[in-house]
């Protein structure tokens, strides 16, 4: 019988544990990645168990626990122990599915089980194609803006390197003093996200670009494979001080990734509406649909 006790933290030492799953069990969602669980791990608390050929995901939120299906070969009596361990949750959804293939499965089994869409959490996957070249007339603002960017600023595109740490640090302290981060609790967590990000760099195997504007930072990406299809940016930040940064970060890191990757998830908008707005912008081929799933409805059907 699963319990709460088989569960331990998610820490940078698992990373080979969670990188061999991953390759025979490949992720689509951005919230299961390693480096999203550890870089968050501050706010989200991660833990996992790994049992009978399956990995099991958890998070916990202010003393509730909310649980993901087990990742791994389908095994329907380990599926059902995961919902009779999430009915003991103090959390009123304590079950969230985060791939479809996952969601299609469980439905399946369980065909009157109520699941119920949480489009903040949907992640947005564009082509890279798109991303990067940004054809026809549905893009004509951004080259638009894009364009005088490049006249204006005279950016330096270049990858994050050892060299460049002490400047990005100085970019995120800026980059918070203009957003206000410890006003706004998003905003502080997704600071102390970036910032092991950049400390654990190279254990993370992460890759990033930077664009300088008269020597200085001006904005930041960093980006890795989710799978063999589709690139993940994790972060993108920018400043205020040359209009049109923001348009030039999204598009040399396509330009990279595109030459490896159909796809580029760009993560998901957490409900907040400039952020959805922008997301939408840039016109997404798909998105990764989140289902939860509320403690009654699991109480009915274990």
């Amino acid at each position: 019988m699963l319990e709460a006790t088989d569960f331990k933290p998610v820490t940078l030492s698992d990373r080979d544990l969670f990188v061999k799953h991953y390759e025979r069990f490949p992720q689509v969602h951005s919230d299961n990645t390693f480096t999203n669980m550890v870089c968050w791990n501050h706010y989200a608390h991660y833990r996992y168990a790994n049992i009978e050929g399956n990995i099991v995901l958890s998070t916990t939120f202010d003393g509730r626990t909310r649980y993901r299906p087990p990742i791994g070969p389908h095994n329907p009596d380990l599926l059902m122990d995961l919902m009779r361990l999430a009915t003991k949750s103090s959390d009123d959804i304590p079950f969230l599915i985060l791939d479809p293939e996952t969601k299609e499965w469980i439905s399946e089994l369980y065909p009157d089980l109520k699941l119920y869409p949480e489009r903040k959490y949907f992640d947005y996957v564009y082509r890279a194609s798109d991303l990067a070249e940004l054809p026809g007339k549905k893009y004509i603002t951004i080259r638009h803006q894009l364009n005088q960017f490049q006249r204006t600023c005279l950016p330096l595109v270049e990858p994050i390197t050892k060299d460049d740490v002490k400047d990005v640090l100085d970019f995120l302290d800026k980059w918070c003093d203009w957003k206000d981060c410890d006003s706004d609790p998003v905003l502080a967590n997704e600071k102390e996200a970036v910032l092991f990000a950049i400390a654990h760099y190279d254990e993370l195997r992460l890759s990033g670009l930077i664009i300088r504007v008269e020597g200085k930072v001006g904005a930041m990406s960093i980006f890795e494979g989710l799978n063999k299809d589709t690139a993940l940016i994790h972060f993108e930040k920018g400043l205020p001080d040359c209009k049109g940064i923001y348009r030039a970060i999204n598009v040399e890191t396509a330009r990279i990734l595109a030459k490896h990757y159909v796809y580029i998830n760009r993560e998901s908008d957490m409900g907040i509406a400039g952020i959805r707005e922008a997301k939408t912008r840039y016109h997404p081929d798909h998105m990764v649909e989140v289902y939860f799933v509320r403690r009654e409805e699991l109480e009915k059907v274990i």
